[in-house]
């Protein structure tokens, strides 16, 4: 591994939020790095901080404390205003496309915001001819443009919010549970997807999830959080053989195994 291989590195990184039962650690001094079209898994159980982390990354959430490195660049201090360039070249796939897709726009509306905020399209035409490219790519029909949110299905919409991540040309999608709120058979079309488009488009993912048996397919290497601190990290093809925490052997033990008789 060398350093121009690494697109992100999470040093120390802790956010700390101040509530009415004292300060809550939803993460506390955790460090990874993800390389240039790896996917890394990050799995945990609700409420072990792993959508914390994604927020911190988009500049959704400024960190208490530690470093983010994007392109050897310290970005750990914007959040708010971040440059235009650093939120076109990273974005996020939020879990629940029902909350995340404004319902009073089009689907046409909602994929051309990006293209113009980051002047990525020339002229009305050239936005148009995006937009039906993008629609294309995650298999909609071009009518759907038309649609609103409220017209179209839980599996669509998430399409759509992958439509709306891949218009600014990213580097780095963070999958903060995109499938979790699919039924199965959508979720498997899903992943085909955004393998597809990691290859295409030589993408690096942060993929968050509960669902451990997931990573097994799809992320190189995987960590493994529990409540603000990540307990173990290894390549996939280690981890699901010899998990050396106690923590992660019990994720392990609790996926079902379809028995052969």
């Amino acid at each position: 591994i060398t350093l121009s291989n690494i697109i992100l590195t999470i040093g120390q990184l802790k956010k700390y939020f101040v509530t009415h039962q004292g300060i809550v650690k939803a993460v506390d001094g955790i460090s990874f790095f993800i390389e240039k079209g790896e996917t890394f898994g990050l799995v945990g159980e609700s409420g072990s901080g792993k959508s914390t982390v994604a927020y911190m990354i988009a500049g959704m959430y400024r960190p208490t404390e530690g470093k983010i490195i994007y392109r050897r660049e310290d970005i750990s201090r914007e959040s708010k205003n971040r440059p235009h360039t650093l939120k076109k070249e990273i974005q996020i796939v939020f879990q629940d496309p029902g909350t995340s897709l404004n319902p009073t726009r089009s689907i046409k509306q909602i994929l051309e915001l990006p293209l113009k905020v980051h002047n990525i399209s020339k002229n009305h035409k050239d936005c148009i001819d995006k937009i039906k490219e993008l629609l294309e790519m995650v298999q909609l029909p071009v009518d759907y443009m038309y649609k609103y949110p409220s017209m179209v299905g839980g599996g669509e919409k998430q399409m759509v919010a992958i439509a709306r991540a891949l218009a600014t040309n990213p580097s780095l999608v963070l999958l903060d549970e995109p499938t979790s709120a699919l039924d199965v058979s959508v979720q498997a079309k899903l992943i085909n997807m955004l393998i597809q488009f990691q290859k295409k488009f030589k993408l690096s993912y942060l993929f968050i999830t509960h669902d451990l048996s997931l990573m097994r397919n799809v992320a190189s290497r995987v960590g493994i959080m529990y409540l603000g601190k990540l307990c173990e990290i290894a390549p996939s093809s280690e981890f699901f053989k010899n998990p050396l925490h106690p923590y992660t052997q019990m994720l392990l033990s609790s996926i079902p195994v379809i028995s052969r008789r």
